[in-house]
């Protein structure tokens, strides 16, 4: 692909990415499939460019407002503020790119080159930008970020502007973590174990995973070592009665079933429980890999769910991993953090308590409720928590030290009643995990 072909790519998947609710590594991978001419240099340099205007974002929108030319804010203009900020192009280099001919993208309107002569030698800091532009976070959750983190706003921030690295779980229904990290080595993949979970490997760099054997024969799964940690807290053991509430792709579902795993099969009822029939559907040939197709699957209507009456008080653990604003993963999915506004946010948190007092019905006496975002504010967490135990007093908190002790060992990252993880705090996603038991 020529330069301009790559900013022309650039633009497209940029704009895809606003239009769909996709993740954008999903939106980057089909693209490239449906475009066999592009090679590995090509994928890398447009990948690498998409990411890095999408952490940028708020940045480049500040700059091309302070130029005063009222422009209405695109995927174009940012890719072009972006080749003159970043990647400090002149007008000339970027008229060179923006031909109209084959693939490259259309000539500059005279506001678009106007822009880029207006931004041409300029920093893409400035001094002038507050703090929720130059730490790229919408500007109404500056308050709940400031209560939560005080004067460590900026260290944190900072962590979640960082790309994130591969962790992988191994799948002890299949073998163990030293069985896993000899095989990924055969395949030469750099990899270490993780600090924190013992069933994690940290692979280096980018690799292409699925050709390795480990990952075909189920020896490993692709899962953020804080999303780990949390399905090791539910405590699942063999013989058990568990469900996972929201499933989604069944990354924690899969935990789940080699927790319960007895010599290599699964040892109880592991029931997993979405409202998308598709996501279900998805979940098939990740259980098959990783020898867990004993995992019972079922779509629910997200309110007023017959199997839920029709099963109160059978399980020993129910694990909520609850719809969220997902500030947690923002390293994996920047634009997320411009999808949600106040309003939304009020709307996922009823969403939240429908979901924890359904799920609650679920959980036998002296059973556990595993309370779980992948969000970083304290609305879906903490505030969630204590509206939940003050209406439902039934269920108390277990402190996460005691939990942790039983389920991973030793003492937890960060010490309280609940588990808080940051990629600043921990080099993990962000996760909260709150563990109550329901007493008679």
């Amino acid at each position: 692909m020529t330069p301009g072909a790559r900013v022309e790519a650039t633009i497209e998947l940029l704009t895809a990415i606003d239009a769909d609710d996709q993740a954008p590594d999903h939106i980057v991978d089909g693209y490239f499939r449906s475009r066999r001419y592009a090679g590995s240099g090509d994928r890398r340099d447009v990948g690498g460019r998409v990411y890095d205007v999408l952490r940028r974002r708020a940045k480049l929108d500040w700059w091309i407002e302070r130029t005063g030319l009222s422009l209405e804010t695109n995927s174009r203009l940012r890719a072009i503020s972006f080749l003159i900020l970043e990647e400090r192009k002149s007008l000339d280099d970027v008229k060179a790119m923006f031909t109209g001919t084959r693939h490259c993208p259309e000539l500059l309107s005279d506001p678009e080159a106007e822009l880029a002569e207006a931004l041409y030698g300029r920093p893409l800091l400035n001094r002038d930008m507050p703090d929720h532009v130059r730490l790229e976070y919408p500007e109404w959750m500056d308050r709940p970020f400031r209560a939560l983190w005080g004067d460590k706003l900026e260290q944190e921030m900072s962590a979640l502007n960082q790309v994130a690295p591969l962790d992988l779980r191994v799948n002890t229904i299949k073998g163990t973590p030293e069985d896993a990290l000899a095989r990924l080595q055969e395949d030469y993949i750099t990899c270490a174990p993780t600090s924190l979970s013992p069933l994690g490997i940290r692979v280096e760099g980018k690799v292409r995973l699925g050709g390795t054997r480990a990952f075909k024969e189920g020896l490993v799964e692709v899962q953020d070592e804080g999303s780990q940690l949390v399905s090791m807290l539910c405590g699942a053991k063999p013989g058990m009665t568990v469900v996972d509430y929201c499933a989604g792709a069944g990354g924690k579902t899969l935990a789940l079933a080699a927790a319960m795993a007895d010599e290599g099969r699964l040892s109880g009822r592991l029931f997993a429980l979405d409202i998308s029939r598709y996501r279900m559907d998805r979940m098939t040939p990740r259980l098959k890999r990783a020898g867990a197709v004993q995992v019972r699957r079922r779509a629910i209507a997200a309110v007023d769910e017959p199997w839920v009456e029709e099963h109160k008080g059978f399980a020993d653990r129910v694990l909520i991993d609850v719809p969220c604003t997902g500030t947690g993963s923002w390293r994996r999915n920047p634009d997320a953090r411009w999808c949600f506004t106040p309003e939304r946010l009020a709307e996922i948190r009823e969403n939240q308590q429908r979901i924890m007092l359904s799920a609650a019905e679920l959980v036998k006496p002296h059973g556990r409720l595993i309370y779980v975002t992948c969000s970083l504010l304290q609305e879906e967490n903490e505030q969630q928590l204590a509206w939940f135990v003050e209406k439902k007093p039934e269920f108390q908190p277990i402190p996460i030290d005691e939990v942790w002790s039983e389920t991973v060992g030793g003492p937890p990252p960060p010490s309280g009643p609940c588990l808080r993880l940051s990629p600043a705090s921990a080099g993990t996603d962000g996760f909260f995990c709150a563990v109550l038991e329901r007493q008679r």
